[in-house]
């Protein structure tokens, strides 16, 4: 199955960040608005236990921290994808490192920038256009995060959660 591990942020910022992708986002209806820590990868039914415990540890021993989102930004010119930036904290990265180790797969697609996609696929004009309109706007939420999901995708391409792990939560 191919998995993935994910941050949602609160229903707040999820409606904030639906505004826009229900317009430019063709992934709007697989998944909610999410900062991915770690980006799909294959897992086969006798590694989840191994990847769940990995989980469980590498949770339980990071604090919950503040999730500051504060500006709309794109990955031009590799790709036409609009995202509200989230700052990098070490909580952040140190848990986007935790992720290719141990059972994880160690391939790592790009550099690790969290934000959460508002707007992908979109043609050069009209992205021109849209990151221009979405830049004016301000966009600054903070919150507290306090776990991690493992998730899974369907055959239809939608991704479910298979298991939630709070941060901090000492075993």
């Amino acid at each position: 199955m191919k998995c993935g591990v994910v941050i949602f942020p609160s229903k707040f910022v999820q409606d904030k960040a639906n505004e826009f992708r229900k317009r430019f986002d063709p992934a709007y209806t697989l998944i909610s608005p999410h900062v991915t820590i770690r980006s799909g990868f294959e897992l086969n039914d006798d590694q989840l236990p191994t990847i769940i415990s990995q989980l469980n540890e590498i949770a339980s021993n990071i604090e919950p921290f503040e999730l500051e989102i504060n500006k709309v930004s794109s990955f031009a010119p590799v790709n036409n994808v609009i995202y509200l930036k989230v700052t990098p904290v070490d909580a952040l990265k140190e848990l986007h490192e935790k992720m290719h180790t141990g059972a994880f797969p160690k391939t790592k697609e790009y550099a690790f920038v969290p934000h959460i996609t508002i707007g992908q696929q979109l043609q050069d004009a009209e992205f021109g256009d849209i990151l221009g309109q979405l830049s004016m706007i301000q966009f600054s939420y903070n919150e507290m995060i306090d776990s991690i999901k493992l998730v899974y995708q369907l055959e239809n391409g939608a991704w479910e959660v298979y298991e939630t792990f709070k941060l901090g939560a000492k075993q």
